[in-house]
C-alpha cells in the first residue's frame, strides 16, 4: 500500500521540482492530485491516470541513483507487470523540461526524469485494506490463489543457485536491521539462529525443488498491499523489477508472503484458505515441502519488518506507527519460524451433514499457522480421474474399488503433511470401521495426536443441503443422501457431533470436542 507522504521527501533538487510540478493540479487539467510514496518510489494520482516515479535513491537491494537506472527500472517494471497486470501498466511517459524552465509530461524539452504511466485504479481495493476493513469474502480467497497458481505456472524456470545462496545473506541482513533497529537482542539472536538452522535443515528440500523446477521468476513481492481488486477480480501488480534475483525464488516462497501477510492482518481464516486453495489447485505437488513453510513465512515477515525500518516518516506519530508495525511483522517471524507439534483431524459423516463447511472453519484454529491442510476425499476424486472439481463423474466412479483408492490416497497424502510437520485434516464420509481404523492409524504411525469427528444430521437437513449446492465438487444428490440412510457405520468411536443446525453450531460443538481431553472413546452404532 503507498502511504501518503509529503513530495519534499525528495533527496535529489531537480526531481523535487519535478515532484512539485506533478503535484500541481493546475498540470492535470485541475483534477485534485493525490501524492503517495513508498521508500523507493512517488505516485501521483489524478482522475483516472497514475503517474510513478522512482525516488533518487539508493539502498543495499535497488539503486535508483540516475537518470539512466530509473529508467531502466522503469522499463523493467512495465515489462514484468503487463504478464500480471496489463490492465493497469500502459508505459513509459518522460518528465521534460524546455528551455524556460518549465516542466511538461511527454513534451518536446530535455528529458529530466522517467515516470510509468498507469491507469488509476480504486485505492480502496486493494486486498490489505480489505483485509483490514472485514474477512475477505471465500470467493475473493479462491481468486486470489488461482491468480498465484497460474502465475507460477506461467513463470519461467531459473537456475536455483542464487536463490539457495541468498537465504542466507536475507538472514543475515534482517538481523543487522534488528539489531539497529533497537530490537530485543534475545530475541533477534534467537530468530537469526532458528532460522540458520531451519535453512540448513532444509537445503537439500531446497536443492531438490530447484532441480524439479519450482525456482521460477515469480512476482517477488507479494504483500496484500500489491493486489487490487479490479471489477471483482484479483490483480497483482507492483512486481519486484529493480533485482531479478529478488523474483528468483521457490514459488513457496512467493505464495509464502501473501499467507504471511494474511495473519498479519488477524486473518488466519483467509490464509488458510488461500493455502488449502493453492495446495489443491496443484494437486500433491508441494506436500512434500510444507516443511519449508515456517522458514519461508518467517522470512518474509522478517523482510517486512526490515522495510518497515526503512520508510521515512513525516513526523513523530508516524515515526511511531512504522515501529510498531515493523515490531509486529518481527514478532510474527519470530513465532512463524517455531511451529508447534502438528496433529491429525478427521471429520466423517454421510453427505449433507457439512463436513466440508466445518472443514473449512475448523482448518485455521489447528496449530501451527496458518492451519490445518484439509485433504477433501470429493476433491481427490475428482483429481483421480483429471476432471475438474465441479465436473460431475459418472456412476462407475464410485464403484467400491474407486472408493476404495480414493481412501488409500487420503491416508498416503495425511501421511506425507504430517511427516513435514503440518496438521492435516481429512473430509469424508469415513462410513466403514476399516476406513476409520486406516486414518487414525496414520496418526499413529506419525507419533501425533488423532482426534475423529463424526457428524450427525437428520434425513431432511441433510436432502436440504446437498439439494442446494452450486459449484460443489460433491457429486450427491437427495437420492444418494436417501440410500445412505441404509449404511451399517458399526461402532463409532469418534465424537458424535449434532451438525443439524447452523454451521457455527457445529463449529462450536466441533471445537469444544477438540478442546476437550476424552478419557474413553464416544461413540455409537450407526
Amino acid at each position: 500500500m503507498y502511504r501518503s507522504m509529503p513530495f519534499s521527501c525528495a533527496p535529489d533538487d531537480l526531481q523535487q521540482k519535478v515532484f512539485a510540478f506533478l503535484a500541481n493540479s493546475a498540470n492535470h487539467g485541475d483534477r485534485p492530485v493525490h501524492v503517495v510514496t513508498t521508500h523507493g518510489a512517488a505516485v501521483f494520482l489524478a482522475g483516472d491516470r497514475a503517474l510513478k516515479i522512482k525516488r533518487a535513491v539508493r539502498f543495499p537491494y535497488l539503486d535508483y541513483s540516475t537518470l539512466d537506472k530509473r529508467k531502466a527500472a522503469c522499463d523493467q517494471e512495465v515489462s514484468i507487470n503487463r504478464l500480471f497486470a496489463p490492465q493497469i501498466y500502459r508505459g513509459v511517459v518522460p518528465i521534460t523540461q524546455r528551455a524556460d524552465g518549465r516542466f511538461e509530461i511527454a513534451g518536446d524539452g530535455r528529458v529530466v526524469e522517467w515516470a510509468i504511466d498507469m491507469t488509476r485504479f480504486d485505492e480502496r481495493q486493494t486486498v490489505d485494506l480489505l483485509a483490514e476493513a472485514a474477512p475477505p469474502e471465500t470467493a475473493l480467497l479462491l481468486d486470489i490463489a488461482e491468480v498465484i497458481a497460474a502465475s507460477h505456472a506461467a513463470a519461467p524456470i531459473v537456475a536455483r543457485g542464487p536463490w539457495i545462496d541468498s537465504i542466507l545473506r536475507i538472514v543475515a541482513g534482517n538481523t543487522k536491521a534488528f539489531r539497529a533497529g533497537g530490537f530485543d537482542g534475545a530475541a533477534i539472536a534467537a530468530l537469526d539462529a532458528a532460522s540458520r538452522a531451519g535453512f540448513a535443515r532444509l537445503q537439500p528440500l531446497l536443492d531438490r525443488r530447484g532441480e524439479q523446477g519450482y525456482v521460477r521468476r515469480c512476482h517477488g513481492d507479494l504483500h496484500l498491499a500489491n493486489i487490487v481488486v479490479i471489477d471483482g477480480k484479483p490483480v497483482l501488480f507492483d512486481a519486484i523489477e529493480f533485482d531479478p534475483s529478488i523474483a528468483s525464488t521457490d514459488v513457496l516462497y512467493d505464495l509464502a508472503f501473501v499467507v504471511m501477510d494474511f495473519i498479519h492482518y488477524d486473518r488466519a481464516a483467509a490464509a488458510s484458505v488461500v493455502l488449502n486453495r493453492y495446495l489443491a489447485i496443484t494437486s500433491d505437488q508441494h506436500l512434500d515441502a510444507l516443511s519449508a513453510l515456517p522458514l519461508l513465512m518467517s522470512m518474509r515477515a522478517a523482510i517486512r519488518a526490515n522495510v518497515m525500518l526503512s520508510r521515512p516518516a513525516q513526523d513523530a506519530a508516524h515515526l511511531a506507527e512504522i515501529r510498531r508495525t515493523a515490531e509486529s511483522y518481527f514478532t510474527l517471524a519470530c513465532r512463524l519460524i517455531a511451529p508447534p507439534q502438528p496433529r491429525l483431524i478427521a471429520i466423517g459423516g454421510l453427505s449433507g451433514t457439512g463436513k466440508s463447511v466445518l472443514a473449512r472453519s475448523l482448518a485455521s484454529t489447528i496449530a501451527p499457522l496458518p492451519g490445518a491442510i484439509v485433504l477433501r476425499s470429493d476433491v481427490t476424486r475428482k483429481q483421480q480421474f483429471n476432471v475438474k472439481d465441479t465436473d460431475r463423474l459418472p456412476a462407475e466412479a464410485y464403484r467400491p474399488q474407486v472408493t476404495a483408492e480414493v481412501y488409500r490416497t487420503l491416508c498416503q497424502r495425511a501421511a506425507r503433511i504430517l511427516a513435514q510437520g503440518h496438521s492435516a485434516m481429512v473430509d469424508a464420509v469415513f462410513a466403514r470401521e476399516d476406513e476409520r481404523r486406516a486414518i487414525s492409524e496414520v496418526a499413529e504411525r506419525a507419533q501425533v495426536p488423532f482426534d475423529g469427528l463424526f457428524l450427525v444430521a437428520d434425513l431432511a437437513t441433510r436432502i436440504a443441503r446437498v439439494s442446494s449446492r452450486i459449484g460443489d465438487a460433491s457429486d450427491a444428490t437427495a437420492e444418494i443422501a436417501k440410500a445412505q440412510q441404509a449404511y451399517d457405520a458399526g461402532v463409532i468411536d469418534w465424537t458424535i457431533v449434532d451438525a443439524a443446525g447452523t454451521p457455527d453450531q457445529t463449529l462450536l460443538r466441533a471445537t469444544e470436542a477438540l478442546t476437550t481431553p476424552r478419557a474413553i472413546p464416544r461413540g455409537a452404532g450407526a
